[in-house]
């Protein structure tokens, strides 16, 4: 079957989501999967690919039931968490890691504070699912619980879930959960890290908008 062009480029976005995943050190191996929607279909890395060197050939096409519509591969055994995104949330695409620092915390941590304003880009503090057996729907369902009202959560004694309206979005996000993770652990080996509590975090969010926070601005728009 020849594929169309659109689902051709989320397999292309998807390969290349997972190089960059695997060059910044926050998928080994086999262990992460990436996936993005093109309508009613997803393309989505097939189980035991190594991220680093995926090809977008090999990329599997599903429909959101799970039916493989296109490709020779099976697809990751998460597939039900990804999914599960797709259906709660209307997702673009989902991201899910075994980040080393991010799963590290997922090991000791109930929540992971909100202790930088960036974290806001995620939902604010980072919830951490309860665990549950990798591939299963008690992992999925534990999963799409903890992202309400979020864009990335972490998977108790097991990495981490992001999504976003598009792939980069999806990528922006495990990459900032992992700084975040970061900073907190860094913070932490130095004292009690510092809390933004929800009067700062609202406060942060009317400066943004009041500012246009994150979006460049021509000179002469300041000067107006």
């Amino acid at each position: 079957m020849q594929a169309a062009p659109d689902i051709v480029s989320a397999r292309a976005q998807v390969a290349a989501a997972a190089h960059r995943l695997a060059a910044a050190g926050l998928v080994a191996g086999t262990a992460g999967n990436v996936s993005a929607r093109v309508g009613e279909a997803v393309a989505i890395t097939p189980t035991g690919a190594v991220l680093a060197t995926v090809e977008p050939d090999e990329v599997t096409v599903v429909a959101l039931d799970g039916t493989v519509l296109d490709g020779a591969l099976a697809p990751t055994s998460e597939l039900d968490l990804h999914l599960g995104v797709y259906d709660a949330y209307g997702a673009g695409a989902v991201v899910h890691t075994h980040a080393p620092v991010a799963t590290a915390l997922a090991c000791v941590l109930d929540e992971l504070p909100c202790v930088h304003y960036e974290m806001l880009l995620l939902g604010g503090p980072v919830r951490v699912a309860p665990y549950a057996t990798f591939g299963t729907p008690q992992l999925a369902a534990s999963a799409v619980a903890a992202l309400e009202g979020r864009t990335a959560a972490l998977l108790a004694n097991h990495g981490t879930i992001a999504y976003g309206a598009d792939v980069e979005w999806a990528l922006r996000a495990t990459e900032l959960l992992e700084w975040a993770a970061t900073v907190w652990w860094r913070a932490s080996q130095l004292g009690t890290p510092r809390v933004l509590d929800a009067a700062a975090r609202q406060a942060v969010v009317d400066a943004a908008i009041a500012r246009g926070y994150g979006a460049t601005r021509r000179i002469t728009e300041e000067r107006a």
